[in-house]
């Protein structure tokens, strides 16, 4: 009986390790013929178009990363920490094969950004303040995308190119 309560833990533990995201976004074409991305329906559209992206590859973090990040958020530090609002910020992990990935794609894009390893305290503190779950995790513009795939990061809120 007891050997079964440790599994369904363990099965339920491995399940919460799986963050769940979803982000949406508009892809509209306006009066004036232009093209419009956002996260909100265009009013005055002729054409629309709804682009979902759900449960991107990401890297789960560990039961004690997220205790640890609880924790952070609860601090002073933490509020101090947070990323600049407008900066475009990638959090990432150097043993995460999909922050790697998302790197590549945002270099072969010209794409500015600042990167913030979350194994490093200032970064740790960031990223409980962002309120992350799995890496890599983009921040621009208001938006976030948890996780990497090119079609979710050639969104324009994330292709800002390097000045």
């Amino acid at each position: 009986m007891r050997s079964l309560f440790l599994l369904l833990l363990g099965l339920a533990s491995a399940c919460a390790g799986v963050a769940q995201t979803t982000t949406t976004l508009y892809k509209s074409t306006g009066p004036d013929g232009r093209t419009i991305y956002s996260d909100k329906p265009a009013p005055n559209a002729s054409a629309s178009r709804t682009i979902t992206f759900r449960n991107l590859p990401a890297s789960p973090l560990s039961a004690q990363t997220l205790a640890f990040i609880e924790e952070m958020k609860k601090s002073a530090d933490a509020r101090i920490s947070a990323p600049p609002p407008g900066d475009t910020v990638l959090f990432s992990a150097k043993w995460c094969v999909y922050c790697r990935q998302a790197k590549a794609h945002l270099a072969s894009k010209q794409v500015a950004y600042r990167e913030l390893d979350i194994e490093t305290r200032e970064g740790a503190l960031a990223y409980a303040r962002a309120g992350g779950k799995s890496v890599p995790l983009l921040l621009a513009n208001g938006q976030s995308v948890s996780g990497f795939s090119a079609a979710a990061y050639a969104a324009p809120a994330f292709c800002a190119k390097k000045t």
